[in-house]
């Protein structure tokens, strides 16, 4: 068991993917010569070769394109995006083509291709570098949608995602990158649509995906030391979702708090949060929260930033208040 940040993790495991299936590549702007934006991929042009990891010019449109087509004839591509911010510029390839060509094409043509990269807010990125796009693609028919929150997470959740067949997007975090975790020394895969209990409890399931996981662990700490024992799940992958596993947790404590860095209409939170009240009605001893940025555009200014993402601060009362204690 060794010890790995996060992008070593997520480099590791593209490596030993290239070198298990000489179909994969890797493509993204400054994934080769400079290693990565963030370093993800460093090393893997010395190892597998510029054919195979390949610096695209700056337009995500043309190299999502290139590699949905690339996937179409039986190559597995790996696209990079440095920032799902500017991953936007794809969607029309993501969600026009990617996701919907098996459908169209009667099953002629899969789709084996990864998309990944940093979704959410940095650090004092400001408003056009600090969104969100998980709620967008959730709504995707075709599509399969990965986050991870640590290190071992991240590396059996990558390696599942590139074997897949079918598009997947997977989400990863700014503010996770240098974050430090075991990894087994062996191979180890974790399927896709297999959740995680990230810490047992019986007084209020707490629902949390990517950098959020460590927010709800840190309110969990904080409650346990009133009395408070919060049971943290981690969907891991949105698309499809392990529903028996949230379902059963708040079958267990009869009281939900979703967490998310998202808006509050329309989002991922607000589908589990109907799903939750439609199954679990009869269990349920409060209603479900959410707690999520707030409705405005990211602000610069560090302080502001602060307001607007889901913090302890904010987190703490919703979850004394499905338990009555406000």
């Amino acid at each position: 068991m060794g010890i790995l940040t996060y992008r070593e993790a997520l480099g590791r495991a593209m490596a030993e993917e290239m070198a298990r299936d000489p179909k994969i590549f890797l493509m993204g702007e400054e994934v080769a010569q400079y290693n990565g934006a963030y370093k993800v991929s460093k090393g893997l042009l010395d190892k597998f070769g510029p054919e195979r990891v390949i610096d695209a010019p700056i337009s995500e449109g043309g190299f999502a394109g290139l590699g949905v087509g690339a996937a179409m004839v039986g190559l597995r591509p790996i696209i990079e995006m440095m920032t799902w911010n500017f991953g936007i510029q794809g969607f029309d390839q993501i969600i026009n083509h990617a996701a919907k060509m098996l459908y169209m094409s009667a099953g002629q043509f899969p789709v084996p291709i990864v998309f990944r990269g940093p979704n959410g807010a940095a650090h004092m990125l400001a408003a056009q570098h600090s969104q969100t796009v998980e709620g967008m693609l959730h709504q995707v028919p075709g599509l399969k949608v990965v986050t991870s929150c640590c290190p071992a997470d991240g590396y059996g959740l990558l390696k599942s995602s590139i074997r897949d067949n079918n598009p997947v997007i997977f989400l990863e975090s700014e503010m996770m990158y240098a974050m430090k975790g075991e990894v087994a020394d062996e191979e180890h895969l974790i399927p896709l649509g297999v959740g995680s209990i990230k810490r047992e409890g019986h007084h209020v399931t707490l629902i949390a995906w990517t950098k959020m996981v460590s927010r709800a662990m840190q309110c969990a700490e904080q409650l346990a030391a009133e009395g408070i024992e919060c049971e943290v799940i981690d969907p891991r992958t949105l698309r499809p979702l392990d529903e028996e596993m949230i379902f059963n947790s708040v079958r267990k404590t009869h009281r939900c708090v979703i967490i998310e860095e998202a808006y509050q209409a329309a989002s991922v939170g607000s589908f589990i949060a109907e799903q939750v009240n439609r199954i679990c009605f009869d269990d349920l001893d409060a209603p479900v929260m959410r707690v999520t940025n707030e409705f405005v555009p990211m602000p610069y200014a560090e302080n502001l930033e602060h307001r607007v993402l889901p913090e302890a601060e904010r987190i703490i009362p919703v979850i004394k208040q499905v338990l009555y204690m406000d």
